[in-house]
This record gives structure tokens, sequence and C-alpha cells, in this order.
């Protein structure tokens, strides 16, 4: 066995397919069907795309009236809005707006065990 057998440092058979990074597959059914699930148990909930990183790839996240959110990558800043717009929720580009303090604030609760 080589050294970039062991260490996974070539693609080749067997490789296994990383399940996260900028290149993860995303079953995006299953990602839709979550955030339309997220969305019809809350109130109020805006979208904002995150773009993509060295370690991620872009990401949406949902944010309800009360700051509680979830995450879920969608690939590409464009299936972010346009699965925000099938949702019929607003949506932000978060290096744009930021994210909204209520988010913030829902997180600290969640740390003191009050949320």
């Amino acid at each position: 066995m080589g050294w970039f057998s062991r260490r996974g440092g070539r693609t080749g058979a067997g490789r296994a397919v990383r399940s996260d990074g900028p290149r993860m597959q995303i079953d995006r059914k299953a990602v839709e069907q979550h955030l339309r699930s997220f969305v019809d148990s809350h109130l109020g909930v805006e979208a904002y795309v995150e773009p993509a990183t060295s370690v991620t790839t872009t990401t949406i996240v949902l944010i309800a009236w009360d700051g509680e959110w979830t995450r879920r990558a969608v690939g590409s800043p464009k299936e972010g809005f346009e699965v925000s717009q099938r949702l019929g929720i607003p949506v932000y580009d978060v290096n744009q707006t930021g994210y909204p303090n209520r988010m913030r604030e829902w997180n600290k609760r969640r740390r003191q065990g009050d949320a």
C-alpha cells in the first residue's frame, strides 16, 4: 500500500467520497423538505444565504421571529435564493445584511437553558 492510498490524497477506487466540504453531495429534496417543515412550524421565517468557504459549501439559514434557526447546505447562492422563493419567504444575502439580533439572543438564551 502506497503513501497516498493510506492518506487518501489521491482519488481512486475504494476511496470514500467526503460527506462535507465545499464539494459535498447534497440531497436537495431532503434539504427542501427540512426547510419546508421549519417554515411550516415557525412564524416570521426569513432566509439568509451564506457564502461558501474553503471548508463548507453555500448554506442557507432560516431564522424565525423568535430567533430559532436552522442551517442547511444548498450548493450555490442561486440555489439558496431559489429555494427561498419556492418556500415563499424573504431572502437576504448575509454578506449584505448580517444576521438579525434575534438569532444571537436566541443562541444566548439556549446556552443559558432558557430557550
